[in-house]
């Protein structure tokens, strides 16, 4: 069992657990009490299964999104708008020279970071020597340095950008502020990320 999952059900045990000493302490029939442990059996579960696949509901809810005309993200002239994704972040649909791939824009990342099998699927190879450590969320991580030739988010492009790459990502890519200071200016607005220039970045 994982660490998350090993969490979910301590915190299900708490669930069950509170309810039932409150039930016990007023001494009600046990009918009663043998339908309140059901419910909280059944929310506990409920949030069990959710938490679990939280990533697959969150491509559900992008999938819904699209078909009730909820893009995730919307192309105006040199304006690009990314709506905010359930979990919090906010993923752009980017090209790498011409290959489409889903990338978490994060202005806490220096520096553009992509995982092995997508500069392997666009044709860059990365440069391992002299390797560059850098902070994750994950602790310390040795990268392989590269550029990418072209970067496009809807009409926004930018070419010869230097990236990261490492087997620490696992399918992981992220668009840094190295991107993202190459715009006239990005924001966020009402829960809408908002990418915009005037011309080529």
């Amino acid at each position: 069992m994982s660490d998350d999952r090993g969490v979910y059900v301590l915190l299900g045990l708490l669930a069950l657990t509170l309810p039932l000493s409150s039930l016990l302490v007023r001494r009600p029939p046990a009918r009663a009490v043998i339908r309140s442990v059901v419910g909280w059996a059944i929310i506990a579960g409920v949030l069990f299964v959710a938490f679990s696949n939280r990533a697959r509901l969150t491509e559900v809810a992008a999938g819904l999104g699209e078909r009730l005309g909820l893009a995730e993200q919307m192309v105006e002239g040199d304006t690009v708008r990314i709506r905010q994704s359930p979990d919090g972040h906010f993923y752009a649909t980017a090209r790498l020279n011409g290959v489409e791939r889903r990338m978490l824009i994060d202005s806490g990342a220096t520096t553009t970071a992509i995982s092995e099998a997508t500069a392997k699927a666009i044709g860059v190879t990365p440069r391992r020597v002299p390797p560059v450590v850098i902070t994750t969320a994950n602790g310390m991580v040795e990268a392989a340095r590269g550029r990418i030739e072209t970067v496009r988010i809807g009409s926004l492009e930018t070419r010869d950008l230097p990236i990261v790459v490492s087997p620490a990502f696992g399918n992981f890519d992220v668009i840094g502020m190295n991107f993202l200071s190459r715009l006239r200016s990005w924001r966020v607005e009402g829960g809408t990320l908002v990418l915009d220039t005037g011309n080529d970045v």
